[in-house]
């Protein structure tokens, strides 16, 4: 079993809950900011999970503040901002650190599992996107500028991966 599973996160709305219901699940989990020159990446990424929802991917959208102090919003704010500019309907979380001492433990799992160039840990800014397989186990680094389209090709290769708990 992945350990990836047994991580707590925060929703937007507060409620704590592990990763576990991702078991089973293709994810792609981005660090997003509403004041960002990547924030269009929110219509992108919300395409994608209604194109592929139905077939087990769900996209996990964490504020982060870290870079250029582009997220000030409260969660709340971050909320309406995404709902009302984008129509997200993907599942956002509370706003976390990604990298240094308060980064939150998904994040720190994550960079582990799946170092950037020259095996850099550190996130370098927001919309990085990790994709993670159906069993937890094989997960993918695409930087900032990497458009949520161009992940479509990595999107169908998991989601047609079989299967097996």
């Amino acid at each position: 079993m992945s350990a990836l599973y047994q991580i707590k996160v925060n929703s937007i709305d507060g409620n704590e809950m592990s990763l576990d219901f991702l078991r089973g699940k293709v994810a792609l989990v981005v660090n997003v900011a509403s004041r960002c020159g990547f924030t269009p990446q929110y219509q992108g990424l919300e395409e994608l999970y209604r194109k592929y929802q139905e077939k087990g991917l769900v996209i996990l959208g964490f504020p982060c503040n870290q870079f250029g102090g582009q997220e000030p919003g409260n969660d709340s704010e971050i909320a309406s901002f995404c709902t009302l500019k984008y129509e997200v309907s993907f599942p956002m979380f509370a706003k976390v650190d990604v990298n240094g001492k308060n980064a939150h433990p998904l994040f720190v799992y994550l960079k582990a599992q799946a170092p950037g160039v020259l095996g850099s840990e550190a996130i370098k800014w927001n919309f990085s996107k990790f994709l993670i397989s159906r069993d937890g186990r094989k997960i993918k680094r695409f930087a900032s500028v990497t458009k949520p389209a161009e992940l479509e090709a990595d999107i169908l290769a998991l989601i047609k991966e079989p299967y097996t708990p």
